[in-house]
């Protein structure tokens, strides 16, 4: 056998610089196996950050009425304002936000009470009191006129937020959106009925409540539903408050009442196959814009009631193809 000392110098280094990289190779994999059994809510943090610095986003915060703002911004181009929906977060728009960035400026909070954004207590997280709230945040950043994008609880604030504020609102875009009226279903008469399928304390429920809204069950780490868990336990009381106060009648036809408010172009987007709300409430939509300036609809195949996550290429290019249309 021959003595390593013996060997070239060049053999040497290689040799040096390859058990250098298999430590860190080990070290790796122990540190991010070890963080994945023992503290995954840092690799899903650091997923999130990875996915929101692809997009081009930045991550801020600002003090705007009674509410603590986070939100993603980024971008150069035309405004666009993204809201999430129900017992969500600002997250949900990161893959369409990669496709969007490009071309347009886009601010995304957590709406007040979800995610990172503050929330009250005592205080009432209604559709009229979000869009409130989304007035002052809207004043505080000074932003002028700009495309409205709100997807179902998000929906219905963006419609009663540019029903009331049509100076901001140059184009409003509706996905699956809470606040309409359409054809009863399993969803509608269970949560009439009280129950909550948005609550869940295990790994069975989340996946019971993402086989309501997604159309195929998506691909997420055990530990990471885990920590989606553990966020809706911590939630439980705020989002039985929530959900309490969208049961009026005021709040699940909030847009409905206010359609021929509606000035400016208005899209609806739609999943064929949303369970939550049943694709007939674009029929409602369509039939309630008496003053609109333009109506636009588009429907998607092969999603639920969560296009963003499940179609955020087709997502992506239907709210520019609108946006630039007008």
């Amino acid at each position: 056998m021959s003595n390593p000392s013996n060997r070239p110098l060049w053999q040497r280094m290689l040799f040096r610089r390859l058990k250098f990289l298999a430590i860190v190779v080990v070290a790796l994999v122990v540190l991010l196996g070890g963080s994945y059994l023992f503290a995954p809510q840092w690799l899903f943090r650091a997923n999130i950050a990875r996915e929101a610095m692809a997009a081009h986003l930045e991550k801020h915060s600002v003090q705007a009425g009674d509410t603590r703002w986070s939100y993603y911004e980024g971008g150069e181009g035309p405004t666009i304002v993204l809201l999430h929906g129900f017992a969500d977060s600002k997250e949900v728009w990161l893959e369409v936000a990669k496709q969007l960035t490009p071309h347009f400026h886009l601010v995304i909070p957590d709406l007040p009470g979800w995610g990172e954004s503050s929330r009250d207590a005592n205080a009432s997280y209604n559709i009229d009191a979000q869009a409130a709230r989304l007035q002052t945040f809207v004043q505080t950043l000074g932003l002028g006129r700009f495309l409205l994008v709100g997807h179902s609880m998000g929906g219905a604030i963006a419609g009663v937020y540019a029903a009331e504020h049509p100076e901001h609102v140059g184009e409003l875009a509706l996905v699956d959106a809470f606040g309409l009226k359409f054809k009863e279903n399993a969803f509608a008469r269970a949560t009439l009925a009280g129950k909550d399928p948005f609550v869940f304390s295990d790994r069975a429920g989340f996946w019971h409540a993402a086989d309501l809204v997604f159309d195929q069950r998506p691909d997420i780490p055990g530990r990471f539903v885990d920590v989606l868990v553990a966020r809706n336990v911590k939630d439980h009381a705020f989002i039985a408050k929530v959900l309490g106060e969208l049961r009026e009648p005021s709040q699940y036809l909030a847009v409905q009442n206010r359609l021929d408010q509606l000035t400016m172009p208005v899209l609806g987007l739609w999943c064929k196959d949303d369970k939550v709300i049943d694709i007939s409430a674009l029929d409602s939509l369509r039939n309630g814009l008496t003053h609109a300036s333009a109506i636009s609809t588009s429907t998607l195949n092969g999603c639920g009631h969560m296009p963003e996550l499940e179609k955020p290429e087709e997502t992506a290019q239907i709210l520019t193809a609108f946006a630039l249309s007008h």
